[in-house]
């Protein structure tokens, strides 16, 4: 299978750049993963294609503001550093821009030497491992200077750092948002437990790896990277319970997703466990516990298509796209959504 077979034609303006003041208010295209067949909707009303007992999975990562703007100590020259993965105290995995003058022994500064650093090594793709100093918590600093790490196809500056954020978001990691779940409000959310849907929270810390191109023509040749897992055990026996009774488990989002076929066993049966995945799903990919997807449209030639197409089929998912295009919906972390399942009428209308 081909790169090239996930290429698709997607006009700028359709590039949200902007969250929708309300995030129930999107579009939803509801896409039958046997059928092909497909419909329309709007976000607020996935509460009518879910079922009682049915459980949806959230991934519980919260962003941080990984995106550090300084300057080389000595010269002056301006820096940009990504926060990607923690590896030890204040060690971190990063990506610096301009990378050639960040070499090894290189001091940095931040907010006039509230924050300072210096690059320890350079590693695989061109990442560098910085160490940080500071006086005070390093949370609360980050805090301060840091910035939102936004799609670099987002360019309007975002208002309110919460809307980067999931309503659910809990734990600190991520150096991107689990965008699916940028469309769930807590009243929502309230309404889907009150329906018999279970609220199942797992946490997948998102880097850069699951966004970066794929840059070989062969997708069985491309390689994935690391990002930290975690499965508790009431998550693993709350989804093996939904299976057991002939539920559905709908992941909210790829991340989600990743996580839970990661912790499967051969049998489908979820462990808990947390740890590093590379999990790579792509077409001819067999699906052990996931049975429907909460998913956002995504880049054309991305890992996060070839996720979407090995559930519902590449030809469907491209046809679904091409509708989606067509009729002008919003594309992207901000943009709308899809939801992916066996059956897209609504729950109770086939009575």
């Amino acid at each position: 299978m081909k790169t090239s077979d996930f290429a698709y034609e997607l006009p700028r303006e359709l590039i949200a750049q902007d969250p929708l003041e309300d995030r129930s208010a999107s579009r939803l295209l509801l896409l039958d993963k046997n059928t092909g067949e497909r419909a329309h909707s709007v976000f607020c009303e996935i509460k009518n294609y879910l079922r009682p007992g049915d459980c949806l999975v959230l991934n519980n990562t919260k962003v941080i503001p990984a995106r550090l703007l300084g300057e080389r100590t000595g010269t002056g020259g301006k820096v940009e550093v990504l926060l990607l993965k923690r590896r030890e105290d204040n060690i971190w995995e990063t990506l610096v821009k301009p990378g050639k003058k960040a070499r090894p022994g290189t001091e940095l500064s931040f907010g006039g030497g509230l924050l300072q650093a210096r690059v320890l090594d350079v590693i695989e793709e061109g990442n560098r491992l910085i160490q940080f100093s500071y006086e005070g918590i390093f949370e609360e600093i980050l805090d301060r200077l840091g910035q939102m790490p936004l799609p670099p196809y987002i360019t309007h500056e975002l208002k309110d750092k919460n809307r980067y954020q999931t309503v659910y978001a809990r734990y600190d990691g991520s150096a991107a948002a689990p965008t699916a779940g940028l469309h769930f409000t807590r009243e929502l959310l309230k309404e889907l437990e009150e329906k018999g849907i279970t609220l199942i929270n797992v946490t997948l810390h998102v880097g850069l790896g699951t966004f970066r191109p794929v840059k070989v023509e062969d997708v069985s040749q491309h390689h994935m990277h690391m990002e930290y897992y975690q499965v508790s055990p009431e998550a693993a026996a709350q989804i093996n319970e939904t299976k057991q009774r002939g539920g559905r488990v709908i992941c909210v989002g790829t991340t989600s997703c990743r996580t839970i076929e990661s912790a499967a066993d051969a049998s489908g049966k979820v462990q808990a466990q947390e740890g590093d995945t590379g999990i790579f799903i792509y077409p001819g990919y067999r699906f052990k516990v996931m049975d429907g997807l909460i998913t956002n449209f995504h880049l054309p030639e991305s890992t996060l298509l070839m996720l979407v197409s090995a559930l519902a089929g590449r030809e469907s998912v491209m046809e679904a796209y091409r509708e989606a295009v067509s009729m002008k919906y919003r594309f992207f972390s901000f943009g709308d959504a899809m939801f992916i399942t066996d059956r897209i009428l609504p729950f109770g209308s086939e009575k």
